[in-house]
């Protein structure tokens, strides 16, 4: 198992709160350096695949400082859930959400993917933006996303995978395990944070893998949405 810091005692879910908590501060700053901004582009696109919904109920799962939920509030929800492990993130995602008047809209909860406070069938759709690699138990924290989900409600999930067309494959593998770790470790001040980054990638289990993965959850796979030469996907799939 990939952990944030592979010399230190703890399970993985104690390390990942605790390497968010210690990038908060600076990670909006650094999600927008080392995308080059495109991670917005994503963002938006995975709330346009939940327009059509009527006055939905939507939890954001690893919801992070709300950069998704706050998005997913142009499509008018009723309310909108956002998750974290890590306190320190929900405080930055807090101070966004009071400055944009939404704190009506989104109400923010420090809990764990994997034990979600909420009763079964109670969401509309639940969505995860680079989240699920960090689950301890992948299979666990997507069965309880499908728990929560009502029935014919969608799961949408928003994840790095690897670009495989030449020579772009190349050109992002350089970046992505040479520059990003260097320049990510140097602006956070915490190396391991973002050695672990491609390293958590590069074992993910992506694509069909990853649809076996939402099937055994209970999930039934609808579609699979490459973004910006694959360095992103965009899965979204259904509770039957």
């Amino acid at each position: 198992m990939i952990k944030p810091y592979q010399n230190t005692d703890g399970s993985k879910k104690e390390q990942v709160r605790s390497m968010f908590d210690r990038i908060a501060p600076r990670y909006d700053l650094l999600n927008r350096l080392l995308s080059f901004g495109i991670d917005r582009m994503w963002r938006k696109n995975v709330v346009k695949l939940l327009k059509g919904l009527q006055a939905p109920m939507i939890l954001d799962v690893a919801t992070g400082t709300g950069d998704l939920a706050i998005e997913i509030c142009k499509i008018d929800p009723v309310e909108v859930y956002g998750v974290d492990l890590s306190p320190q993130m929900l405080e930055f995602a807090q101070k966004k959400i009071q400055q944009k008047r939404l704190h009506m809209t989104i109400t923010l909860k420090e809990a764990d993917s994997e034990n979600l406070p909420f009763e079964s069938n109670f969401f509309d759709a639940v969505t995860v933006a680079f989240g699920v690699r960090n689950f301890e138990n992948l299979r666990k924290g997507l069965a309880e996303m499908q728990r929560v989900l009502r029935p014919g409600g969608k799961l949408i999930v928003l994840e790095f995978s690897k670009p495989a067309s030449f020579p772009f494959k190349q050109l992002y593998h350089f970046y992505f395990t040479r520059i990003l770790p260097w320049w990510g470790g140097l602006i956070s001040r915490d190396k391991d944070a973002y050695r672990y980054l491609p390293a958590s990638v590069l074992q993910f289990p992506e694509g069909t893998e990853f649809e076996d993965e939402l099937r055994a959850a209970g999930l039934e796979p609808e579609k699979r949405i490459p973004q910006t030469f694959g360095i992103a996907t965009i899965y979204v799939s259904v509770k039957k």
